[in-house]
């Protein structure tokens, strides 16, 4: 059986992720949104499950986030939201934005957070921290894949579901624990 992740790209090596721990294996997830076609599928599904939370409102992080947040708002039949990243002290973790004229209509609304792949789930994070400031009821968290567990954990402890097309395991470590570093490979 394929799952969203067989559409992207992967490389091996030594990265850093954007909530600062790193890994060995990257995903080009934009690569995956290029093929529409085998893309619907796991569009449909997704959109399917989250429809059963009632949902009025769809925010996702940029790029791929957004993307899948405005492509499953249309089939829900719900509102269409975006978040963009800013600059943050690394120790603060990822921090992330409305655009400054319309976070005032998410005041009170039932609200899906998306994202395309979820992984430590930092751009979700930033995502739920801004759309909460703003009044917002986050609901559920959707993503075609998630990988490892620290990101659906972290939404598990705050009482939101996290709904998916697909999981695999996802080795992840801090910089102190990282094997990659440990053995001396540089970051790409």
């Amino acid at each position: 059986m394929s799952t969203f992740l067989d559409l992207a790209r992967q490389r091996r090596g030594h990265f850093l992720m954007e909530s600062g721990l790193h890994c060995a294996l990257w995903f080009d997830l934009d690569a995956a949104f290029a093929d529409q076609a085998a893309l619907d599928p796991f569009i449909i599904q997704l959109s399917q499950t989250l429809r059963r939370y009632d949902v009025e409102a769809v925010c996702g992080p940029l790029t791929g986030g957004a993307f899948l947040a405005q492509l499953v708002a249309r089939l829900l039949g719900a509102e269409f939201f975006f978040t963009a990243p800013v600059p943050a002290a690394p120790s603060a973790g990822a921090r992330y934005v409305l655009p400054p004229t319309i976070g005032h209509r998410l005041l009170g609304k039932r609200l899906a957070l998306v994202d395309e792949v979820m992984s430590a789930g930092s751009s979700l994070r930033g995502t739920l921290s801004t759309v909460e400031s703003h009044g917002a009821i986050p609901v559920v968290v959707g993503t075609l894949h998630v990988l490892g567990t620290i990101g659906s954990d972290f939404f598990k402890e705050r009482g939101l579901r996290v709904e998916s097309t697909g999981r695999s395991p996802f080795d992840m470590w801090r910089p102190d624990a990282c094997p990659l570093c440990a053995a001396g490979r540089s970051e790409e």
